[in-house]
């Protein structure tokens, strides 16, 4: 049998690869916006709609980041009210396990579950930083390096209260609670997870039915697959038991040269001056917005201190030889005569993105599926809902030619549409 591929939407609350100022967006957080994307989605028989949550409007360098979005409404509030809107396509919730409760938590994604007759996903997260801790009675007060012993304990609790009593007393979850809901059609909701670092894949194989990488191109995709089946192994779990949707851009043309103009034109789109501005200065380590992002770069040194990277501020890792990155980019854009804004559009990194005419993407897709290095894909879209409305319009039909995708729904809940156990 031909290997299906699965599908869903990562619906972002930010990102970078969201086209903000495009006037064909519609409103972002509007129901009805909500509403008529989940059921384009289920007409193009998708597996799932994947929210994101925002529990606070992010920063950077320490103060509020400008080119964030607030307003985003609670991740399960809204899906529950998808779940009256839609019949078949799984419902995700972004779900933080270092500002939640686990029973509380454990309760209301087994309300949505409940009320959407088995098509509740949560996707498990964790977060370290400074100005999330600071909407919270303990504050930024859990260590980066225990984020994931926390997650580990907190949906281990969250796992047995779905099935009876449970009581725990770890260092990092107590709790004595009674189910107060009952099981949906699936049991119990389908759990996602979306780390990359070693603690995230650790978390996956012990625990999660998906996992949303990071991981896309080809060669990639195939050792992260490998590493995750390893570590399956050691945790007693077959190698078929996650499901790998690893996130994936996708830019269609009528021609190869078109999608690649336009794929050229969407990174540009992507990379706007006040984002390039805010890109320079996780490096420089102070406010540069009086800077022409149309001009040369800031001809100011770097600041001495270094902010904690819960605060905004880049990782450690990319922190690591700064000082000899920015002289060359000195240089790069002395040689090449670029402004700030274009020589960020040059050396910020690439993602993978899949570029090309509907059938050729089709045909990579099948290439994925065939080698199991993923079991599908959870699609980032630039534009809503432009990018949605073309995929499953135009890139759903060609999946379905060759023998890789559904032609109708078969089941009624997410664990039976993703073929699971």
């Amino acid at each position: 049998m031909t290997a299906q591929l699965h599908l869903g939407v990562f619906y972002t609350g930010v990102g970078p690869q969201f086209l903000w100022d495009d006037p064909s967006n519609a409103d972002h957080t509007a129901i009805e916006t909500y509403v008529s994307v989940a059921q384009t989605l289920e007409r193009g028989l998708f597996d799932a709609f994947f929210l994101g949550e925002g529990l606070r409007v992010r920063e950077n360098r320490g103060q509020v980041h400008a080119l964030d979005v607030a307003g985003r409404p609670d991740a399960i509030t809204q899906l529950s009210a998808l779940a009256g809107a839609t019949t078949k396509i799984g419902l995700v919730a972004t779900q933080n396990t270092t500002y939640n409760y686990p029973a509380d938590l454990a309760r209301r994604l087994a309300s949505l579950d409940y009320v959407s007759g088995g098509r509740a996903g949560w996707n498990i997260v964790t977060t370290d930083n400074a100005w999330t801790g600071a909407n919270f009675r303990h504050g930024g007060w859990l260590a980066h390096e225990r984020r994931y012993e926390r997650a580990t304990q907190f949906v281990e609790a969250a796992k047995a209260l779905w099935t009876g009593p449970v009581e725990a007393d770890t260092d990092l979850v107590r709790l004595r609670a009674e189910p107060t809901v009952s099981p949906s059609p699936q049991g119990r909701p389908v759990l996602f997870q979306a780390g990359d670092s070693p603690g995230g894949r650790e978390l996956a194989a012990r625990h999660a039915d998906v996992v949303f990488s990071a991981n896309t191109a080809y060669d990639k995709a195939a050792a992260y697959a490998a590493d995750l089946r390893d570590r399956l192994a050691r945790h007693g779990r077959p190698a078929d038991a996650v499901r790998i949707l690893p996130g994936a851009s996708v830019v269609l043309g009528d021609t190869p040269t078109d999608a690649a103009e336009r794929a050229e034109e969407i990174r540009r789109r992507q990379i706007n001056p006040q984002r390039a501005i805010a890109f320079l200065e996780q490096y420089w380590g102070q406010d540069l917005s009086a800077f022409d992002p149309h001009g040369p770069l800031p001809d100011v040194e770097p600041a001495e201190g270094e902010l904690d990277p819960s605060r905004g501020t880049i990782s450690i890792e990319h922190r690591t030889g700064k000082l000899e990155r920015i002289q060359q980019w000195r240089e790069l854009a002395e040689a090449k005569n670029l402004s700030i804004h274009q020589l960020v559009q040059e050396v910020e990194p690439r993602h993978h993105s899949f570029v090309g005419t509907p059938a050729q993407v089709a045909d990579e897709w099948a290439r994925y599926a065939a080698d199991r290095v993923v079991d599908g894909f959870n699609l980032t879209p630039h534009l809503v809902p432009g990018t949605i409305d073309e995929v499953v319009d135009r890139l759903v039909p060609e999946l379905q030619d060759r023998g890789v995708y559904r032609t109708e729904y078969t089941g009624t809940t997410l664990r039976e549409h993703l073929e699971l156990p």
